[in-house]
């Protein structure tokens, strides 16, 4: 799954530290989540949606063919 959490991250100056506090997640969540390598749950990406003041559909892309 391919996010734009870097991009909204970016939008609203927002350190990777500082969305993972928000969310009450590791850093290293974040970074995965960046980079493709971790899927989230609904109550996280939820939870990133309403940080980043963004929908979940703005977020993530599904790929049906993944």
């Amino acid at each position: 799954m391919k996010t734009r959490i870097k991009e909204y991250r970016a939008k609203l100056n927002i350190t990777q530290e500082k969305l993972a506090e928000m969310v009450d997640v590791r850093r290293e969540t974040i970074i995965f989540l960046e980079q493709g390598k971790y899927n989230p749950s609904l109550r996280l990406a939820y939870r990133i949606s309403k940080a980043l003041q963004a929908s979940i559909d703005e977020l993530f892309i599904f790929d049906d063919e993944e």
